[in-house]
């Protein structure tokens, strides 16, 4: 999800390495589901089928479900919490501006709601207990490891209006349905067994499988959303082939069909005046776009497709392929929001940063809750680099992520990466720690191991990792792999503390014939540096110390700069001490690291030039 903060306070690809696949178990689901929406009353009516595959070593007397629509009633967590938001920060509440007070003063045809009829394992009912946002199930027989049961449920639901994600009618983009968080949603067993998350406000994580979908609702509606259309030729709408004849029922409602192979979750959106344009952008994939002009213009939603065309190639070559036939822009929620194979765009502003959504929560699928910045602060990187590469700018496009997480760092509001993302005790700060110091996380490792580096580690974690669930370390582990380098320090540091990093030139002089400089730690956190000298002749020389903790060095980046490398910098020395042949006044500039890509907070002591 594109989000925009403001700080309230101070401010497939080739693999690259011969390491094994790995072999994490997997949970698998697969969804049948038969919905009949009433668009009169905006409540629907759910048949569910789903099989469900233990592949863990574990046995399992218990599952259960999340029931996010139950968040949209007066008095639930979520209202509870946003309320509490607006009381704190000093005299700036820290509300989320769309929800604020508005769940309380839901009426009772505005609220949301999914009530379980009834619910069967292998054809016997189970027991089972409301707890708000999750359902939790007493199963009257366990389920063995490595072994397949079918659940059968009737459900009821009342679409909320729109406050978060999910709703109807959005006074924003007049959009009737957007449909997220809309159906009952098997919670995640991993190898740290449930997450029962309660909806409270942020972020997701779903099992992996797939979903066979049909939808009936009145015929003047037009949908989008995950999954490929199985029935094109009798709904029409665009979605036909070419050339084909429409085979459309009589009656009042039309049955959309979709499938979706191997996704983690399953959102669509509905509107009668929905316009839909495609766009095929290679042999075997298709994106879709469906808007309203109720906040932007055609021209203005439709340049979507274009641009998406332009950078697709990019992306699959820089991020990884795309596996599905297809793709949905589509007009609805409440900003951006992603999904499978999906996003929904309250104006056309956000398109690309959900987009790269589909490779670091759509395909890659961290526990979101607790690893939220491998997915936006990983996703916001993507999105500053493809679109540098749209524009053909050559700059240095991740200024905006380092001033936020300054900012953040300097105000004393910061809490650790590590932090799960409902216990953020600052909405202000949640936001530029995932978004902008994830962000940061990944142009920083270039400039540990070297850009190029990074880039084949990006490449081999997508390859490695995809549709498995990956964490923190899983990642640092195919960093560690393709660099050569130990790396955990990094993930101790950026991810599990709020240490920060500051160092600074300390003094420069001559002795015994060499120039020497000083440099000292302020910081708490230990970094490798990149020092490099400017003379009056023009010349340059970087001088690499790098830090004892990687076991290790960089490659050489820019081959055109002397570069002298020296014994590792202890972590635990505050002064390291570098030498150079040249005289002290034939000095310009002395900087560390020039790049700026070593988020150092206190840069004005970074760079000296002497006045002689």
């Amino acid at each position: 999800m594109r989000k925009i903060f403001y700080l309230s306070f101070i401010f497939s690809g080739i693999s690259l390495a011969s390491s094994a696949q790995p072999d994490r178990w997997q949970q698998k689901v697969k969804y049948v589901m038969n919905i009949d929406m009433n668009v009169q009353t905006n409540q629907f009516t759910g048949i569910q089928k789903l099989e469900y595959w233990n592949n863990s070593p574990d046995t399992l007397t218990k599952v259960f479900y999340h029931l996010y629509f139950n968040a949209f009633q007066p008095g639930s967590m979520m209202d509870v919490r946003s309320r509490r938001q607006g009381a704190v920060n000093g005299n700036r509440p820290d509300w989320d501006g769309r929800v604020k007070d508005r769940i309380l003063n839901l009426k009772p045809d505005e609220i949301g709601y999914q009530k379980i009829i009834s619910l069967k394992m292998n054809g016997k009912p189970q027991s089972f207990k409301m707890l708000e946002t999750i359902l939790e199930v007493k199963l009257d027989k366990p389920i063995l490891p490595k072994s397949k049961v079918v659940f059968d449920m009737e459900f009821e639901a009342q679409v909320p209006l729109q406050i978060r994600r999910s709703g109807r009618d959005n006074p924003t983009s007049k959009v009737r349905y957007s449909m997220s968080q809309w159906y009952p949603k098997l919670a995640e067993y991993d190898y740290e067994g449930w997450h029962p998350t309660p909806y409270v406000g942020r972020e997701f994580y779903g099992v992996w499988g797939d979903f066979d979908v049909s939808i009936k609702i009145d015929s003047k509606y037009i949908l989008g959303g995950t999954g490929n259309l199985q029935n094109a030729n009798e709904i029409g709408y665009g979605y036909e082939a070419k050339g084909a004849k429409l085979k459309r029922s009589s009656g009042d409602k039309l049955t959309w069909h979709f499938v979706a192979p191997n996704v983690h979750d399953f959102m669509w959106a509905a509107d009668p005046e929905f316009i839909h344009k495609s766009r095929k952008v290679n042999d075997s994939v298709t994106l879709h776009l469906l808007y309203k002009t109720t906040n932007a213009s055609a021209q203005q939603w439709e340049k979507i497709l274009d641009d998406a065309a332009k950078v697709f190639p990019f992306i699959e070559k820089t991020f990884g392929v795309y596996p599905y036939k297809q793709y949905s822009f589509i007009h609805g929620g409440d900003g951006g929001m992603e999904y499978p194979m999906a996003t929904l765009l309250v104006n056309p502003g956000a398109w690309l940063h959900e987009w790269m959504h589909n490779w670091y929560q759509g395909l890659l699928g961290t526990n979101e809750s607790l690893y939220g910045w491998m997915d936006e602060g990983f996703t916001s990187y993507a999105d500053d680099r493809v679109l540098a590469f749209l524009n053909n700018d050559s700059s240095f496009v991740y200024n905006g992520a380092y001033r936020g997480y300054f900012s953040l760092a300097k105000s004393g509001k910061e809490e650790p990466l590590s932090t799960h993302a409902d216990h953020y005790n600052l909405n202000a700060a949640y936001g530029p720690a995932v978004y902008s110091k994830g962000e940061v996380f990944m142009e920083q490792l270039g400039y540990i191991v070297g850009a190029q580096v990074r880039d084949k580690i990006l490449l081999e974690y997508y390859n490695q990792w995809r549709f498995k669930h990956p964490n923190a370390n899983d990642f640092i582990r195919i960093a560690e792999k393709i660099s050569g380098m130990k790396l955990d320090w990094y993930k101790e540091y950026w991810i599990y503390s709020t240490k920060t990093i500051d160092y600074a030139i300390d003094s420069l002089w001559e002795e015994d014939g060499m120039t020497k400089v000083r440099i000292k730690r302020n910081g708490l956190m230990p970094m490798p540096i990149d020092l490099q000298l400017t003379f009056k002749d023009g010349t340059k020389e970087l001088h690499y110390v790098p830090l004892d903790l990687m076991y290790g060095e960089k490659p050489i980046e820019d081959a055109s700069i002397i570069r002298k490398v020296y014994e590792p910098w202890k972590w635990t020395s505050e002064t390291f001490v570098i030498a150079t042949e040249k005289k002290l006044f034939d000095f310009s500039a002395v900087e560390i690291d020039p790049s700026q890509r070593m988020a150092d907070i206190e840069r004005r002591n970074n760079k000296l030039e002497p006045k002689w």
